[in-house]
C-alpha cells in the first residue's frame, strides 16, 4: 500500500484526484492547510509521496515545499496549479520538487508520476533495490507562456540550473534560446558571477579565436594589444556560445579541449590558463546532420549536449501569442512614454493567425514599431500593414496531399498485394495499418531527431504510448 498525502484547501479536488487511484494500492491522506504538513510528517513517517497545492490559504506550496525538504529531502513532493506560472515552476524545481503539474491533469500522466515518485520513495528507503525506471523529473521558468511547451521548458530550466552540466538549446531563430540559457544562469549558483554571449555565427574563424581564448600582442598582425577572451571573462559564470553550429572545425577542437582539460592558452601565448566556465550553446541547425556531413565534431556534440532543451516555433504554441503580445504592449508602453495602449480584438486575432517565421523577435519587433506608428488608443489590424499584405501561407491542399501519398503508397503495395493474399488473408488491413504506422513514428522521430516530447505531441499521443510503439516497431 502506497501512501500519499495530498495538501489543497478544496477538499472536493482532492478527493476527485484520490478517486483516479486504485485504493486497494494507495491510501490517501488529506490536509486543507500548509502550516500543518511538518507536523503530520513529524508523526507519521511512512509517506511514500507528497502531493501539494501551491496556492494554500496561509504559507504557500513553495513555503511548505522548501519545508519538506529540510525535514526529509528524500521524500519527493509533486507540486500542483491550478494557473500556469513559469516561474513558480522554475523555483519548484530548483528547491527540489519531483515534478510540476498543472491543471487540468492529464489523467495517464498524473498517475504515473505518482507511481514513479513511490517508487523513488521507496528506492531511498532501500537502496538496493533496484528502480525499473529512472524517476522522471521536469522544471519550470518566468519565460513568458502558458502553453505545455513553455511549463516543461521552464521546469527543465530549475532542474538544470541545480548543476553545471552543459546545456545544448535547439531552436529556430527569434524562438528565445539566449532568454533560456539567461534564465539557466539567473537560476544557478553562479548568478552573480558574468553571463557572457558569443555569437559564433557572426565572426571569421581568426575572429572567433580570439574573441574565446583571447590573444597575446604580436600574436597576429593587428594584434596590437593583449586581449583577455570570454572564457577568462566568464571564469566563475557562463558562456553562452550561440548558433555553434557554425563554428569551425579547428575552434571546435579547441573549444573540446578547454571543456576536457579547463584550461586553454590565449592565441601567440604559451601560459596555460585555468577557468571554471559553464557552457551553454544554441544552434538552430541540425547538428546531427552536420556530423553526418562531418562538419560538426561527433566528441563535442556529446561534450555539449549532457542535458537538452528544444524550444518550439512560435506558430507551433499559438496560445502563447495573445500573452507574449500583451507583454510586449506593456513594455513599449513604458519604454516609448506613448501611454498605455492595448491590442484590439481584431488586431490580436491577426497576431494570431500569422505565422511568425521570424518568431517571438518578429513578434516583438512587429509589435514595437506598431506602438512607435499607431495614432490609436487601441492598436488595430492597420497598425500591422507588413502581416496583413505579406503574411505567409500554408498552401496545403489535404485532398491533394492525400491523393498523392494514396498514389504512392498503392504503387508500393500492388506487387506485394498477391503475397499479403496468399500468405495473411485476414490481416491484409492490419498489415498495411501497422506498416504505415511505423512509417509515421520512424519519420515523424527523425524530423525531430529524437525528441520524443515533441513527437508525442505532434502526433496527438502520450509518452506512454509513444514509448510502446518505439519499442513495438524497435525504432531506437
Amino acid at each position: 500500500m502506497k501512501n500519499i498525502l495530498l495538501v489543497d484547501d478544496d477538499r472536493d479536488v482532492s478527493q476527485s484526484l484520490a478517486n483516479l487511484f486504485d485504493s486497494d494500492k494507495f491510501r490517501f491522506n488529506f490536509l486543507e492547510d500548509g502550516d500543518r504538513v511538518t507536523c503530520y510528517l513529524a508523526e507519521h513517517g511512512d509517506v511514500d509521496c507528497i502531493m501539494l497545492d501551491v496556492n494554500l490559504p496561509t504559507l504557500s506550496g513553495l513555503e511548505v515545499l522548501k519545508q519538506i525538504k529540510q525535514l526529509n529531502d528524500n521524500l519527493p513532493v509533486i507540486m500542483i496549479s491550478g494557473f500556469v506560472s513559469t516561474e513558480n515552476a522554475i523555483e519548484a524545481m530548483r528547491e527540489g520538487a519531483y515534478e510540476y503539474l498543472t491543471k487540468p491533469f492529464e489523467i495517464e500522466k498524473l498517475v504515473d508520476t505518482v507511481n514513479k515518485a513511490c517508487g523513488y520513495s521507496q528506492q531511498q528507503r532501500n537502496p538496493f533495490t533496484p528502480l525499473k525506471e529512472e524517476p522522471h523529473v521536469g522544471l519550470a521558468d518566468e519565460i513568458i507562456g502558458k502553453s505545455p511547451e513553455i511549463v516543461e521548458i521552464a521546469k527543465l530550466i530549475g532542474q538544470v540550473s541545480k548543476t553545471d552540466a552543459a546545456v545544448l538549446i535547439f531552436g529556430e531563430s527569434g524562438t528565445g534560446k539566449e532568454l533560456v540559457a539567461r534564465a539557466i544562469h539567473r537560476n544557478s549558483r553562479r548568478k552573480d558571477n558574468a553571463f557572457l554571449s558569443v555569437n559564433c555565427a557572426a565572426l571569421p574563424e581568426t575572429l572567433l579565436e580570439s574573441e574565446l581564448f583571447g590573444h597575446e600582442k604580436g600574436a597576429f598582425t593587428g594584434a596590437y594589444y593583449k586581449r583577455v577572451g570570454k572564457f577568462e571573462q566568464a571564469d566563475g559564470g557562463t558562456l553562452f556560445l550561440d548558433e555553434i553550429g557554425d563554428m569551425s572545425m579547428l575552434t571546435q577542437s579547441k573549444l573540446l579541449r578547454v571543456l576536457q582539460e579547463k584550461r586553454f592558452e590565449r592565441v601567440g601565448g604559451n601560459d596555460s590558463i585555468k577557468v571554471d566556465v559553464r557552457i551553454i550553446a544554441a544552434t538552430n541547425k541540425s547538428l546531427v546532420q552536420a556530423m553526418k556531413e562531418g562538419s560538426f565534431r561527433v566528441d563535442l556534440f556529446y561534450r555539449l549536449k549532457v542535458v537538452s532543451i528544444f524550444i518550439p516555433s512560435l506558430r507551433e504554441r499559438r496560445g502563447d501569442i495573445p500573452l507574449l503580445a500583451e507583454h510586449f504592449c506593456q513594455k513599449f508602453s513604458k519604454s516609448l512614454g506613448v501611454g498605455q495602449k492595448e491590442i484590439s480584438k481584431k488586431a490580436m486575432a491577426l497576431l494570431s493567425k500569422y505565422q511568425w517565421p521570424g518568431n517571438v523577435r518578429e513578434l516583438e519587433n512587429n509589435i514595437h514599431t506598431a506602438m512607435v506608428m499607431s495614432k490609436n488608443d487601441a492598436l488595430q489590424p492597420e497598425d500591422f500593414p507588413s502581416l496583413m499584405e505579406d503574411s505567409p501561407k500554408i498552401d496545403l491542399d489535404l485532398n491533394t496531399l492525400q491523393n498523392d501519398y494514396t498514389e504512392t503508397f498503392k504503387k508500393i503495395i500492388d506487387p506485394i498485394m498477391p503475397k499479403l493474399i496468399a500468405n495473411s488473408p485476414g490481416q491484409i488491413y492490419h498489415f498495411l495499418e501497422s506498416a504505415l504506422e511505423k512509417a509515421v513514428l520512424s519519420a515523424c522521430l527523425k524530423h525531430f531527431e529524437g525528441n520524443q516530447v515533441k513527437t508525442s505531441e505532434t502526433l496527438g499521443i502520450s509518452r506512454n504510448t509513444l514509448r510502446d510503439r518505439i519499442a513495438k516497431y524497435n525504432l531506437y
